[in-house]
């Protein structure tokens, strides 16, 4: 017996077998993965789980594989880190974040790719491919040339080179489009329904895809010892990341993994391409942004696809959203990583950003337990960070020249050293 029953339309509760659809036939509505709860929460422990793999396949269980073929590089099982310092910096007594930065290609998407990609091999599709900003097409890249399969991916043609140099180093075939990331979207859509033996993971097998972000939600439970924060802050792109964190916990109750999934969650999303934090702070519908400019590449999501139900989740839980212009997203990356040793790139900034503005607007309270999801590196993005940079200064080798320029450097932390004594 199965623990995955097939597919269910979000809206209308249609069911279907289990397949590449991600469409319901009757009324247009977005599918998901329908599980056997019941079935689950009689094979789960949490024994089991720690017994695992240190990867997101330790929750197996709760994802809709139904074999043993997964392609799995380590995506997930990453630290939860005591944010302490920039906690203090921003007025929170407990802050956490989990660093996806440190994945195997560097984001979070290793873990919906994992997921996708290896339940496209159940499938037994002819190629992959996906539509991308940049790090969901290194991530497919990646999992392909594991998996065996080739690849097409579709992306922005502005996108950053960082991200461009490490999907093309896993030998896929790249496709870079003129205009926004929707474009590319369309096309790649286009591809996916000509294709019908191929597996596009955000497209024609999203609802598999999706999955791997609720290990999200999966991981940092465990690592609280299966307690679920007061407040949860994600970026927003298409929404789905969003929904899924939240569905994850929620789901983690269903199975009686946790006591009570009662928290709020929030989200972050760039001030030049608002459409879901729009909708939320005016409590409106999601209206998509057709032009639009951002130093954060990979939330750029116009027409976001999950809009509506990122807007109906956060505004459920009584959470909100951020708008922090790019400025504030670049100032944010740089306290991170002065904080907290983690370098991250805007899509991250972007949520620590919306963290700060949350909590200036009385949005998070001070004594709330709250956990930032860090999606991305910030090696990925190297040519936008450069600018916010000064290069550093060039001497020659001679203590005297040292002293020159650091010596008042130096004078005020022995001050500030003394005053602490």
């Amino acid at each position: 017996m199965s623990h995955v029953i097939g597919l269910k339309c979000r809206e209308c509760g249609t069911e279907y077998p289990a397949g590449i659809q991600n469409t319901c036939y009757e009324c247009f509505g977005p599918l998901e993965v329908n599980y056997d709860w019941d079935y689950i929460s009689d094979h789960i422990s949490k024994e089991k789980i720690a017994a695992g793999p240190k990867s997101i396949w330790r929750y197996a269980d709760m994802l809709p594989l139904e074999t043993e073929k997964r392609i799995d590089l380590g995506a997930g099982f990453n630290k939860l880190h005591r944010a302490e310092r920039l906690g203090a910096a921003l007025g929170l007594d407990e802050l956490y974040i989990l660093d996806e930065s440190v994945n195997p290609t560097n984001s979070f998407k290793d873990r919906v790719t994992s997921v996708a990609i290896s339940k496209a091999l159940e499938f037994d599709v002819k190629a992959v491919g996906c539509a991308s900003t940049g790090n969901l097409a290194a991530a497919v890249g990646a999992h392909a040339a594991k998996a065996g399969l080739p690849a097409y991916i579709f992306i922005p043609a502005t996108i950053e080179l960082g991200k461009i140099v490490q999907m093309l180093i896993y030998g896929p075939n790249v496709i870079a489009v003129e205009g926004t990331y929707d474009d590319a979207n369309r096309l790649a859509s286009e591809v996916a329904d000509s294709h019908p033996d191929w597996a596009f993971v955000n497209i024609n097998i999203r609802p598999y895809y999706t999955e791997g972000s609720k290990t999200l939600a999966y991981e940092t439970a465990e690592q609280l010892n299966w307690q679920v924060p007061d407040h949860v802050v994600a970026p927003l792109a298409s929404g789905a990341l969003l929904c899924a964190i939240s569905r994850g916990y929620k789901e983690l109750e269903r199975v009686g993994l946790v006591d009570k999934a009662d928290f709020k969650i929030s989200g972050s999303q760039p001030l030049n391409c608002s459409p879901i934090s729009t909708a939320v702070q005016n409590n409106s519908e999601v209206i998509p942004v057709r032009n639009f400019e951002t130093v954060a590449h990979s939330l750029a999501i116009g027409n976001p696809a999950d809009g509506y139900y990122a807007k109906k989740t956060i505004l459920d839980s009584g959470g909100f959203a951020a708008s922090p212009t790019d400025p504030e997203i670049i100032d944010a990356i740089h306290l991170l990583a002065r904080t907290e040793g983690i370098f991250t790139e805007p899509a991250g900034g972007t949520t620590v950003a919306g963290l700060r503005k949350l909590v200036e607007s009385g949005h998070i309270r001070k004594d709330e337990r709250v956990v930032v999801y860090v999606t991305g590196n910030g090696l990925k993005a190297q040519d936008t960070l450069l600018k916010s940079l000064q290069r550093p200064p060039v001497i020659k080798p001679m203590i005297s020249e040292f002293e020159r320029l650091f010596a008042p450097k130096l004078d005020i932390h022995e001050q500030k050293a003394a005053i602490a004594i």
